[in-house]
C-alpha cells in the first residue's frame, strides 16, 4: 500500500470486541492495520493465542506484519478497563483511538425478560461502553486529543431489532446518548466521539435467523444485500481518521437503507 494512503500511520488504536474473526471488531483491526495503526485488541475471550491468531490472519490477508497487543478485559468492571488501557499505554506510550464493538444480543420479548438478563444486557452493552470510554478519556484528556467510535444498532432507532429485544434496543439507545454526551463535554479538549448504527451485517448475530427469514429480510433492504463486517469497519476508519476531523456527536447508519429516517 502507498504510504501516503495510510490514514492511521503510527496511531495506537484500541478495539474492543475483537476476538472473533467473523466480527466487526476484527474487521476493524485488520483495516486499521492496513492503514498503519498499532492494534490493541480487547475482549473477554482474549489471550495470547487469540492475539497471535489475529496477527497471523492480518498478515495472511494483508501481507502486513501487524503490531497487535491482546488484552483480556471485562468491560463491566471499571478496574479491568483501567488495567487494559494501562497495558496499552505501557506497551505503546499512549492511545489515539478507541473503537468499542463489544456487545451481547438477545431477542426475547418484553414480558419474557427476567431482571438478571436485563441487568446483564445493560451491564455489557451500556455500562461496559461507559467504563471503557471513561478509561480511554482519561488518557485523551491528558494529551488533549483522541477519537472514540462506539457501535450501537439500528435497533436503538427503530424500537427493537431483527435479532435484538427491548433490553438490547434500550442498551444501544443508551450508547447513542452516551456518545453524544461525550462529544459535547470533551469536544473543547480535542476529543471526538461518534457512533455507528449497523444492521444486517454478516456476523454471528445473524446465525439465529433461518435461511427463509434471512432471505425475506434481505429482500426488504433497499440495497438488496446484507452488509459485510468490512462495511462497518470502513465507517469506523472514516470516524477514527482525520477525514472526519470536523465530525463529532454524529450517528452513521450502516444498514443498506434498512432504516431510512
Amino acid at each position: 500500500m502507498n504510504q501516503n494512503l495510510q490514514l492511521l500511520q503510527n496511531k495506537v488504536c484500541v478495539i474492543v470486541g475483537a476476538s472473533s474473526l467473523r466480527g466487526i471488531g476484527y474487521a476493524t483491526a485488520e483495516l486499521f492495520a492496513r492503514h498503519g495503526a498499532k492494534i490493541v485488541a480487547l475482549d473477554i475471550a482474549m489471550n495470547d493465542d487469540v492475539a497471535k491468531g489475529m496477527a497471523q490472519e492480518i498478515e495472511t490477508n494483508t501481507g502486513i506484519t501487524a503490531d497487535v497487543l491482546g488484552v483480556q478485559v471485562d468491560i463491566q468492571s471499571p478496574e479491568s478497563c483501567n488495567a487494559a488501557i494501562k497495558a496499552a499505554v505501557d506497551r505503546f506510550g499512549t492511545i489515539d483511538c478507541l473503537v468499542n464493538s463489544a456487545a451481547i444480543v438477545n431477542g426475547k420479548g418484553m414480558l419474557s425478560i427476567p431482571s438478571d438478563e436485563f441487568d446483564q444486557m445493560i451491564g455489557v452493552n451500556l455500562k461496559g461502553a461507559f467504563n471503557i470510554c471513561q478509561s480511554a478519556i482519561r488518557i485523551f484528556v491528558e494529551k488533549q486529543s483522541g477519537t472514540i467510535v462506539n457501535l450501537a444498532s439500528s435497533a436503538a432507532q427503530r424500537g427493537g431489532g431483527l435479532v435484538g429485544g427491548p433490553h438490547y434496543a434500550a442498551s444501544k439507545g443508551g450508547v447513542i446518548s452516551l456518545t453524544r454526551t461525550i462529544a459535547r463535554e470533551f469536544g473543547p479538549q480535542g476529543i471526538r466521539a461518534n457512533v455507528i448504527c449497523p444492521a444486517m451485517i454478516e456476523t454471528s448475530m445473524l446465525d439465529v435467523l433461518d435461511e427463509t427469514r434471512l432471505a425475506g429480510i434481505i429482500d426488504a433492504i433497499p440495497l438488496k444485500k446484507a452488509g459485510r463486517p468490512l462495511d462497518a469497519a470502513n465507517a469506523c476508519l472514516f470516524l477514527a481518521s482525520d477525514m472526519s476531523a470536523f465530525v463529532t456527536g454524529a450517528t452513521i447508519d450502516v444498514n443498506g437503507g434498512t432504516h431510512i429516517h
